[in-house]
């Protein structure tokens, strides 16, 4: 009778998911391997096809079990209408977190589930501990921020085997296993688009708007193409009227839809935003809400931790006040909370 613990790892074609399908082999698991095909606009050429080869060939070599699992409606409906809606409406969503959240540890593991699976594994540099999510080894690469909406019991079956590995040691033991994809660089796209810039891709599903771009002080400095292709603290993409003596950058401070505006200042963002604001949606990683709570918070993706204190308003909704650090809120984005090395939820950013 085998007694083998049955897990389905996310295969993308990268070093990080072939090094941990290596891993849980080594370790005496029942591996088999899984590429999710996922959607893509028709103009966006095409890797996802080169990916699946590069994860098939990695199965191959460690003699495990490989499967294509089509989870394109998933992504479109999941991630894509959901990013689409968000930014025509002004704000600044996090299609990865919802990726995750919808996709890899929901519609992966409901398939897996129904095959057997103990378990699903990936390669996100994240650990898990007593059904808490912890920061990993290597720093610079910490995906927590995108797996804020896991619950423990998402984590009771989700196993991230490169989390105590820094990345020059994924890179090791993938050259010591003769991994074909040793070598093979990490994918800088999107999880959902490829290698397509984001505005681009939002340029053909969200109609351009001209609009006036203003000081502080509501005085005419240029022009933008439309309010829903920016987010708060940016300083690209939109025109400036060149003045005499101003050499200084520009940082977008606010965004109103009503009247199609973008407000910049010379002040970085970091220095006058964020004192207060409001999340909601709010999940925490145990379910337990507190009514107070103090802890730090992290407004986008390796961002610095600020030091914040939340207070409960009502049911998923928090006002959030910082208390020291640099914390640049923006509507859409998630705030994810810290309590020293453990992730313990997070929030949406009204």
């Amino acid at each position: 009778m085998n007694t083998k613990k049955k897990v389905y790892v996310g295969m993308s074609g990268g070093v990080d998911s072939s090094v941990s399908a290596e891993l849980l082999k080594k370790a005496g698991y029942e591996v088999t391997g899984v590429f999710i095909e996922v959607w893509q606009p028709d103009f966006v050429e095409c890797t996802w096809k080169e990916d699946r080869l590069d994860a098939l060939r990695v199965a191959s070599h460690l003699d495990i079990p490989f499967v294509t699992l089509d989870l394109e409606k998933e992504y479109k409906e999941g991630v894509i209408d959901y990013m689409i809606k968000e930014y025509r409406e002004g704000r600044t969503p996090n299609p990865d977190v919802m990726c995750n959240r919808e996709v890899k540890f929901g519609a992966f593991w409901k398939w897996a589930k129904g095959q057997g699976a103990d378990y699903i594994a990936t390669g996100h540099y994240a650990v898990t501990d007593n059904e808490s999510l912890i920061l990993p080894a290597d720093k610079e690469k910490d995906q927590t921020y995108f797996l804020w909406t896991l619950t423990k019991e998402d984590l009771a079956h989700v196993l991230f085997p490169i989390g105590s590995m820094e990345k020059s040691e994924v890179r090791n033991n993938a050259s010591y296993a003769g991994l074909p994809v040793a070598s093979k660089k990490d994918s800088q796209g999107l999880c959902f688009i490829g290698t397509i810039n984001i505005k681009e891709f939002l340029k053909t599903e969200i109609k351009e708007k001209e609009g006036n771009v203003i000081s502080e002080k509501g005085e005419v400095l240029g022009k933008h193409d439309g309010i829903m292709f920016y987010t708060i603290g940016e300083r690209h993409g939109f025109t400036v009227l060149s003045k005499e003596n101003d050499s200084l950058a520009y940082y977008i401070v606010a965004k109103d839809v009503i009247s199609n505006t973008l407000t910049v200042s010379h002040t970085k963002p970091e220095e006058t935003l964020g004192g207060e604001f409001v999340i909601q949606s709010v999940s925490f990683v145990d379910h337990t809400e507190r009514d107070i709570l103090e802890c730090y918070g992290r407004a986008r993706y390796r961002a610095p931790l600020a030091k914040i204190s939340l207070e409960k308003v009502k049911k998923g909704v928090y006002k959030v006040i910082k208390k020291e650090g640099e914390l640049v809120p923006a509507s859409g984005q998630s705030l994810v909370l810290y309590d020293n090395k453990k992730c313990i939820g997070g929030g949406v950013i009204i």
